[in-house]
């Protein structure tokens, strides 16, 4: 029974939410949507930690949902030892800096007064929950080696078998509890999605890439004085006697 909650109940009530709450709120909060930054309130290690932290955070997620979408050419990329082995290790180093790049601002808005003042309590679970999710992939990708290759044969059947309705949870009721948290998590982060600044991943701005160059006519009629000051004046016509 606790399986099923855990790898069919949470998966399908957090993709629910997401779609259906996030939706909403894009409708109803339009200004909402968006990462509500802070960079004004501090700049400095706003840029040491949220630098690592979406770089690092992409790759992984990238790398997660390419070896999902293609199974069989990830197999093949993984299939001799380097790469195997290679994929490990700049696994290993992504997440040690998505960790690090999240703790850092974690403790920016411990330390900073004017960022914690802003921070909601959605906000600190986000984060907590952020930091709890990469910190456990780090452990298992340290503790539970070339997942890599065991993700395509327990993670990935068991998603398409979401997907296409008809969940299959044999295949990770048997893993290890820190992987099982770790998928868990994953869909709880989903489901937190439509509660917090999580929206901004989907109102980031793609149309940028084709719309039309936008010109900038400047008409901006300056003040009489400076006009003056900048045109100097006629010299008067001499005056003489009519005759």
């Amino acid at each position: 029974m606790l399986n099923f909650v855990l790898f069919v109940i949470v998966p399908y009530l957090a993709v629910a939410l997401a779609v259906v709450v996030g939706t909403y709120r894009y409708f109803d909060d339009r200004f909402s949507y968006s990462s509500l930054s802070s960079q004004f309130l501090e700049n400095r290690h706003l840029f040491w930690g949220s630098v690592p932290w979406h770089y690092a955070i992409l790759l992984i997620l990238t790398a997660h949902l390419l070896a999902l979408l293609f199974p069989r050419a990830w197999a093949g990329i993984i299939a001799a030892p380097a790469r195997l082995y290679g994929l490990e290790v700049l696994g290993l180093a992504l997440a040690l800096l998505a960790t690090a790049g999240l703790a850092i601002l974690v403790l920016r808005r411990l330390r900073s007064a004017r960022v914690a003042t802003v921070t909601s309590v959605l906000d600190w679970v986000l984060l907590v929950a952020l930091l709890a999710q990469v910190a456990l992939g780090f452990y298992v990708a340290l503790f539970y080696r070339w997942g890599a290759d065991w993700y395509l044969y327990t993670a990935v059947p068991w998603l398409v078998s979401l997907a296409k309705l008809n969940p299959e949870t044999q295949y990770v009721v048997a893993l290890p509890w820190a992987v099982k948290l770790h998928f868990v998590g994953g869909f709880l982060i989903v489901g937190l999605f439509p509660f917090t600044r999580l929206v901004h991943l989907v109102a980031f701005p793609f149309w940028y890439l084709w719309r039309p160059y936008q010109v900038v006519i400047w008409n901006r009629r300056p003040s009489p004085g400076a006009r003056s000051r900048a045109v100097p004046a006629a010299p008067a016509a001499p005056v003489g006697p009519v005759g």
